[in-house]
This record gives structure tokens, C-alpha cells and sequence, in this order.
């Protein structure tokens, strides 16, 4: 444990993703972030200049060169389990960007190398650290909603340049797989995806999912890189009324069964109808600088993070499962 030390961190990648990374790090009172990586120069050196770290084009050689205790990885996906396991061989704590490897098998081999060197690995899920699904998770196992129904997940907006090595199931459903499975409690028991290309050369760019969970509750996903506006939003349908999330405002509203807390017989007769709105006060936070402080902290303690190695895997696995499906349109069971 570091619980006493100044944190000597570094960031791999520095692009989109990664120069949020050293910005959040280099304003940690407890950790110094001494370098950065990427393989572009120019992407690197006026980075490192604004934190007044050390930049490298060739991130083996400031692993090799610098004192380090954490490593957070944003590079592309297809090289995570390169540039992780990398960071791993070298004994250090590791942060890496979802999803956690572009495949099972490789993310099960970071799994098993963090493991043998005896050093954290936490995996980049960054909704569970918004205070909105933190607050609704709350609710729901208070059970204000009561039984879950169903949850439909929108993750949509336009076409990001930037994601050339998969497609929107690796980069964006990944996010609602697992916000799902966390906030239900249940896992993915089926799923039928269909699945399209329309502007990415190589990989899909819309994705309609329907998931079955173990506990009954049906799952919608609406993804794709073809919405000329960026939404991200959830709603979650139960007994006693439906909890509406939007991620990016960090808002939390509350539609209650008007009916639904009177005679049981009158409800069965007439069914649900409208109810009080409840809009919930949610102090603002920035979900990454949750995460990564939550990291610093599970690494300062010797404690696991919040979202292990074995959660990534889990994204993954689903991820994969989506892909199959949608390439050959069929429903999947899942293995439990």
C-alpha cells in the first residue's frame, strides 16, 4: 500500500479520452503526474508542457525510464492488451479505458497477469461513478420503483472520427451492459441483436438489442453512430412507476403510478394512470474525476476497485455476444 506517498502516475494516450485523464490526475493533491505517452509528439509534448511532465513517443521507454506507481491506458482498443499488459509486466497499478480488451480471451490474459504481479487492475466504466445512477441505484434497491419491468437504454449521437478499430456494441453498448446488470441486479440470461453498417468502414454503427434477464426483466438498447444529436438516456420501468435518467445533465425524475399505491383490486381493474413527477436533486459531479480519485483510493488501501478486471471481462463478453448475434440473427442464451 501508498498510503503515505505522492502517487507517481503517467498517462498512455492522450488523445480525446486521455488528456481528461492528466488534466484530473495533475489536480490530485496526493498524486504527481510525471508523464505522459503517445505516439504522436505533438500530441504529447503540449500536454506534458501544461503539467509540466515528461513526454515520450514510445511509451515502453518512459515505463522503463520513470518511477511510476499507477498507469492509466486510453489508447485505441485494439491495442489494450499490449500497452496493458505492458504496464502490468513492469509491476505497476493499472487503469485502463473500457472496454477492458478486444476480445475474451485477451482481457482474461490481463486478468491473470494483474493477478500473478499482484497489482490492481480497474477497467474504465465511467457510469457507474455518475452520481445520477449512483442515486437511482439507491432507490432501487430501497425499492421505490418495486419490481423492475423492463429498462430501455438510448445511447445515440453522430458519427466519432476518432473509433476506427471497433464498432458502436465495443464502444458504446458496453457502457449500458453493464449500467444494466448493475442496476438490476440480474445478469443477461438472452439477447437478440440486429445490427448495421451505414458510415463506419468496417464495423457496425447501429445496434437494436433486445436482453432477457435472469429475474424477468426485458432490456432494450437503442445505439448508433447516426444521430445528428448526442443522447444518452435510461428509463427504468416498474410497479410503482418509471425513473427516467439522463446521463449528460445528470438529471433523475421519478414518474409515479398514480394509482399504484391504492386498492389492489381498483389497479387490477383500470390499471396505472398518472401520477406525481418527481424531479431529484443530484449534486453535479464529474463522473471520470470520481472514477479516477475511486482508483488512487483502492490502490492507496490495497483494496479492489469498484470495477475489477472481472467486470470488464464481463462487458466484453457480452459485447461479443451482441456482435454474434447481430452478424448472424439469431437469439443467444448466455452461459450463467
Amino acid at each position: 500500500m501508498l498510503e503515505m506517498e505522492i502517487i507517481q502516475a503517467a498517462v498512455i494516450g492522450v488523445g480525446v479520452m486521455g488528456r481528461n485523464h492528466a488534466r484530473i490526475l495533475a489536480q490530485m493533491e496526493d498524486v504527481n503526474l510525471a508523464a505522459v505517452a503517445d505516439v504522436s509528439l505533438e500530441i504529447a509534448e503540449p500536454v506534458a508542457r501544461t503539467y509540466k511532465a515528461h513526454a515520450y513517443a514510445d511509451y515502453r521507454e518512459m515505463l522503463d525510464r520513470e518511477r511510476l506507481d499507477i498507469v492509466t491506458v486510453a489508447v485505441p482498443t485494439r491495442a489494450h492488451r499490449q500497452v496493458t499488459g505492458d504496464v502490468i509486466a513492469h509491476g505497476l497499478h493499472v487503469f485502463v479505458e473500457k472496454p477492458l480488451a478486444a476480445s475474451v480471451r485477451e482481457g482474461q490474459e490481463l486478468i491473470d497477469a494483474a493477478r500473478d504481479q499482484g497489482v490492481t487492475l480497474a477497467v474504465g466504466h465511467v457510469e457507474r461513478f455518475n452520481p445520477v445512477v449512483i442515486e437511482l441505484k439507491r432507490r432501487l434497491e430501497a425499492g421505490q420503483a418495486g419490481r423492475v419491468f423492463q429498462m430501455i437504454a438510448r445511447r445515440v449521437g453522430p458519427f466519432p472520427s476518432r473509433v476506427e478499430d471497433v464498432g458502436v456494441v465495443f464502444d458504446l453498448a458496453t457502457h449500458e451492459l453493464d449500467i444494466m446488470e448493475y442496476l438490476s441486479g440480474s445478469p443477461i440470461a438472452s439477447l437478440y441483436a440486429e445490427t448495421e453498417r451505414e458510415i463506419h468502414a468496417q464495423h457496425e454503427d447501429l445496434l437494436s438489442c433486445l436482453l432477457r434477464f435472469r429475474n424477468g426483466t426485458i432490456g432494450l438498447l437503442d445505439v448508433n453512430w447516426l444521430t445528428p444529436t448526442k443522447i444518452r438516456q435510461l428509463t427504468v420501468l416498474g410497479e410503482r412507476g418509471m425513473f427516467l435518467v439522463n446521463y449528460l445533465t445528470q438529471e433523475l425524475f421519478f414518474y409515479e403510478n398514480g394509482s399504484a399505491n391504492g386498492w389492489e383490486g381498483l389497479v387490477a381493474l383500470m390499471g396505472v394512470s398518472e401520477g406525481t413527477v418527481t424531479r431529484y436533486e443530484i449534486r453535479r459531479r464529474e463522473p471520470l474525476k470520481e472514477e479516477l480519485e475511486a482508483f488512487v483510493r483502492a490502490v492507496r488501501r490495497g483494496e479492489p476497485p469498484l470495477v475489477g478486471g472481472e467486470e470488464g471481462l464481463r462487458a466484453v463478453y457480452l459485447a461479443e455476444k451482441l456482435v454474434e448475434s447481430g452478424r448472424e440473427h439469431r437469439l443467444i442464451r448466455l452461459d450463467s
